[in-house]
């Protein structure tokens, strides 16, 4: 049987183009038009002698081989065509970055100016509004008033002198005829009327208290509805400082300030006393000498001459009379010893003080700068001048008290 290669005729049926890879690393192309074959081939027809027989060699080629390299082309180059898209997508990017920035800072200042608009706007806020006149007018006129104004008040209350004053305006904050803006504050005192409204009761009360209660009762208020006079003092069984009388009486109505007169006792066994004798006496017995009697001693002193005993009473105020009234005020006159021939250090302790109708008590303390401090003397007063003699070492500090509350004090040197 002979060989015959594949004619044209066969070419209708199966026409390819195959890729070939050639020593020289070129490539040919390779169509399938009939992809219905799995397989193809380059055959030789073997043709017999009668022509009955023919026999096809056939070089077989795997398609499968061929799809997936196409795939694999097809592959690379969807690749290829992402990174390149990706590339141009960057550089585009890019590019726009001035764009995006110019158009949020526009955006930014757009957004500012905005603002700055709208908070203008709400300053300016609601039209001016002049102030009303309320000050003495009634708390709801003026309420009214204020609200007509499209303004806001802000009360306040306080107590006042005038027993007509209640529930009127007495003061107001801005002044009449300022201009401020609308539904702005505006402050407003009224009048709670006047602390009390009638004369309480002072009998049986000490004055003192009386007169503190007073004074906190109107504090603040340049005329107190209750005024005190100059008190009449006369000698009583009942303490010192307590009121005996009052006029007017308790209950009294107030309509405006009203001066109340009081009685008030100086005391037990207040007239007399007998007259003092004190020469010669040493600083601890003019001490006790004051402790125990109803005389003041205003005492004087001067450094012990050689006719005279230092530390001693030298001289005394004369006296004719053997009986006198009780804190009568006798002057005396003591020697004192110079400061450099004594341990301690001797002299007069001088104050004064806030006069009263009748004695009150006080003592003179005194704090060594080593040890503990001691009590000097314990004395009633009826206050003005106060002297009173001490011998203390260097350095001691003397305190006056009065009724139980400092009132002046001596470092001695």
């Amino acid at each position: 049987m002979g060989r015959k290669k594949l004619t044209e005729e066969n070419e209708n049926t199966l026409q390819e183009e195959v890729m070939i890879e050639t020593d020289n690393n070129e490539t040919e192309e390779v169509s399938v038009e009939n992809e219905e074959d799995a397989s193809f081939s380059t055959s030789e027809i073997e043709v017999g002698e009668n022509n009955s027989e023919v026999s096809v060699e056939t070089e077989n080629y795997d398609t499968e081989d061929i799809n997936e390299n196409k795939d694999e082309s097809v592959k690379t180059g969807k690749a290829k065509k992402v990174r390149k898209t990706l590339a141009e997508s960057f550089a585009t990017f890019q590019g726009s970055i001035p764009v995006i920035i110019i158009t949020f800072l526009a955006t930014l200042l757009i957004m500012g100016l905005s603002c700055i608009g709208i908070f203008f706007a709400n300053v300016k806020g609601e039209e001016q509004v002049l102030v009303p006149n309320v000050v003495g007018k009634k708390w709801d006129e003026a309420l009214l008033e204020m609200q007509t104004k499209e303004l806001y008040p802000r009360i306040t209350l306080r107590y006042s002198e005038n027993p007509d004053d209640e529930g009127k305006i007495l003061e107001q904050e801005p002044d009449a005829g300022s201009i401020v803006k609308g539904y702005s504050r505006v402050s407003l005192v009224i009048s709670r009327g006047i602390v009390v409204d009638e004369v309480g009761t002072y009998v049986g009360k000490n004055l003192d208290d009386v007169r503190m209660s007073l004074q906190t009762l109107f504090a603040g208020q340049t005329k107190p509805l209750i005024v005190l006079a100059e008190p009449e003092y006369k000698p009583d069984l009942s303490d010192p400082g307590t009121i005996l009388e009052q006029e007017p009486p308790e209950g009294t109505k107030i309509t405006k300030p009203v001066t109340v007169q009081l009685v008030v006792s100086r005391g037990p066994n207040y007239e007399n006393t007998r007259r003092p004798y004190v020469i010669g006496q040493s600083i601890n017995d003019l001490l006790q000498t004051i402790a125990r009697s109803k005389i003041v001693f205003d005492i004087t002193g001067h450094v012990a001459n050689d006719n005279e005993k230092a530390g001693t009473v030298v001289s005394q105020e004369t006296i004719d009379d053997e009986y006198i009234p009780n804190y009568t005020r006798v002057s005396i006159e003591m020697a004192l010893p110079d400061k450099s021939d004594d341990e301690n250090i001797s002299g007069i302790f001088q104050a004064k003080i806030a006069a009263y109708p009748y004695p009150v008590p006080m003592r003179l303390e005194a704090i060594p700068e080593e040890g503990n401090s001691y009590t000097i003397l314990n004395f009633n007063h009826p206050g003005g001048n106060v002297s009173i003699p001490y011998s203390v070492a260097k350095g001691t500090t003397l305190i006056l008290y009065v009724v139980d509350k400092v009132n002046s004090r001596l470092v001695v040197e």
